[in-house]
């Protein structure tokens, strides 16, 4: 499915000019090499561009390469000079060390690589007549490394030079560069044709296109995991060469097939708004139309900051789509999105993460766009603790279940991988999610008494339990508001230990350092029965000395009433969750202003 999907891909962005024509790669180039009719360097002039990117909490202009179609590059190992070569080595046959040039070495890697460079750029050139060429040819010709090594101009550039790309033009014609020569492209296009054709091919029906072709060997790199690129797919086992088949003939994926696939997922990795790292999975995404409205809307509803959300600037806000979120249906009216999204339009999510030898697909993901919509509203219906809260990214999910002291997630790896299945197709969330939630607010410190116990985290926990419910046919046990009719002894504990909070910073004017919440929630969460008789006997000293003492005393023996003056052994993991909600939501309705300031600030 995934590589049919990324072919039909393929398809679109070639209308939209927006990949490589056959034959072509795309390549970062840092400097213009300025060369004279007689092909002698007469300057190189930096060819980057400035953007502002964020550095830290700033902005800053920074200069990064610009992106150039070149003749296909080689992705072998070893010395093997590209028509039209960018890399340095290959171009000047020197060495940058110790702030000099220098073209021997121990191999003469640098000498050998030039001696290849200048072997396939002549063959190519041979019958081109036009102005950049003839210089090309000249530099190619005319150029020695041993006595280039005090070159000013290559000085210039200093230690970049490592890892820059060069290109050419004419002197003082930056117009006029030697990859966009109309000869020279037409020239390279009927060798690569030639050379794609000679090549001896098996022949058998495409897994793909279902049609009889040549079938790739090896497959493009898929550039973006590691410095030599990775393949996704690729045999190197003998165990795996069914019938004798040898690396990629085992796919029968097709030539064409193949290239279309590559260069689309290639495409979709240097777009950011393409991809999110869900821990080590990189999550790429795409709607099968050319327009971007589909993955601009998708971010915002899936990995947003919504602290920082302006209404007003944004076609479509996650906050329109929640209060249709139980209707079976999200019509692009009520959303809002106007004409130009199609909601029955095809969205497809996949993770990729590399491995030694090749990249390894973890999920692959394919819904209509507002039946993903739709699910993720009713993920953020569940979430929700109380009405005019933010909306909750994933992003900011999965951090608050990372242990305060340790920014690592713990037990299950692929946890974010579980909890983006059940948010896009609306399934159950996996119990690692509600069991590592309950942790995080026993065990963690709390440095700030509305960060441990906040609305993150028990929104997590509520959504557990409610979705459950509603999954199984029942009904949902947990609203927005405190519950005064719900009779759940593990509910009514955390309502209790809320009160008793409350009546002890009562009793010192809100000026503890340590509460009972820090000493005790974690025991009385787990096994009430031993912890609240020793709190009840402490808070009658502390309801003595509150200035609300009495109205907490009531309200104390209102929840006692509904327990039966009994406290319940032990708590299994599912009742300790719902000791927190009750405690969280006794403890909000006291502290809403509090709550909701101290969340804002987030």
């Amino acid at each position: 499915m995934l590589i049919s999907a990324l072919n039909d891909y393929y398809a679109i962005l070639a209308e939209e000019n927006k990949v490589l024509p056959k034959g072509y790669s795309s390549v970062k180039i840092h400097y213009i090499i300025e060369l004279s009719e007689d092909g002698k360097i007469k300057g190189i002039i930096n060819y980057q561009k400035k953007e502002t990117r964020l550095i830290g909490k700033n902005e800053k202009q920074v200069e990064v390469p610009r992106e150039e179609k070149l003749p296909k590059r080689t992705e072998k190992p070893g010395i093997e000079g590209n028509n039209i070569e960018h890399r340095p080595l290959y171009i000047f046959g020197l060495n940058y060390e110790n702030n000099g040039f220098s073209a021997e070495d121990k191999t003469n890697k640098a000498l050998k690589s030039h001696e290849a460079f200048c072997k396939t750029n002549l063959e190519l050139i041979e019958s081109i007549d036009s102005p950049i060429v003839n210089a090309f040819r000249s530099f190619i010709i005319n150029f020695n490394p041993n006595e280039e090594t005090k070159n000013p101009y290559l000085l210039s550039v200093g230690k970049e030079y490592k890892t820059a790309g060069f290109a050419f033009c004419l002197e003082g014609r930056t117009d006029i560069l030697l990859h966009k020569d109309p000869q020279l492209n037409e020239k390279w296009n009927q060798v690569y044709e030639e050379k794609e054709s000679s090549t001896e091919d098996i022949s058998v029906q495409c897994a793909v296109s279902g049609e009889f072709a040549p079938i790739s060997r090896l497959h493009n790199k898929i550039k973006g995991f590691n410095a030599m690129g990775s393949v996704l797919i690729g045999f190197n086992n003998e165990s795996e060469e069914s019938y004798g088949n040898q690396q990629a003939y085992n796919s029968n994926i097709s030539k064409n097939m193949m290239e279309r696939y590559t260069e689309a997922l290639n495409y979709l990795l240097t777009q950011k708004g393409h991809k999110q790292m869900l821990d080590e999975i990189t999550m790429i995404y795409f709607a099968m139309d050319e327009s971007e409205k589909y993955v601009d809307e998708f971010n915002e509803a899936m990995f947003g900051d919504f602290n920082s959300l302006d209404q007003e600037e944004t076609d479509v806000l996650l906050d329109n789509i929640a209060k249709e979120a139980k209707d079976l249906y999200v019509t692009k009216e009520r959303l809002n999105i106007g004409d130009s999204i199609d909601e029955n339009a095809t969205f497809y999510m996949f993770g990729l993460k590399p491995n030694s030898s090749r990249l390894a697909v973890k999920f692959v993901y394919k819904q209509k766009f507002a039946d993903i919509l739709n699910n993720i509203a009713q993920h953020q219906e569940d979430v929700k603790m109380y009405e005019n809260s933010k909306k909750i990214s994933l992003r900011r999910i999965m951090n608050e279940l990372k242990p305060n002291t340790n920014k690592k997630m713990e037990n299950d790896p692929a946890l974010a991988e579980k909890v983006l299945n059940a948010v896009i197709n609306g399934y159950q969330y996996p119990t690692g999610l509600l069991e590592i939630a309950v942790r995080r607010v026993k065990t963690d410190q709390d440095t700030d008494r509305y960060k441990k116990v906040n609305s993150t985290r028990v929104g997590i926990i509520k959504a557990c339990l409610n979705r459950k419910q509603r999954l199984s046919g029942k009904k949902e046990e947990f609203n927005l508001a405190l519950n005064d009719e719900n009779l759940n002894e593990a509910y009514l504990c955390g309502r209790l230990f809320a009160v008793l909070e409350k009546a002890q910073l009562g009793a010192y004017s809100e000026k503890l350092n340590r509460t009972i919440k820090d000493a005790y929630f974690a025991s009385a969460c787990a096994t009430p029965a031993i912890i609240f008789p020793k709190l009840m006997k402490l808070a009658q000293y502390h309801l003595a000395k509150a200035e609300y003492g009495p109205q907490m005393n009531y309200e104390l023996g209102q929840i006692m009433n509904k327990l039966g003056g009994t406290f319940p052994t032990t708590l299994p993991l599912v009742e300790q969750g719902k000791f927190i909600l009750g405690y969280y939501q006794q403890f909000y309705k006291s502290n809403k202003k509090t709550v909701e300031n101290s969340e804002e600030d987030e």
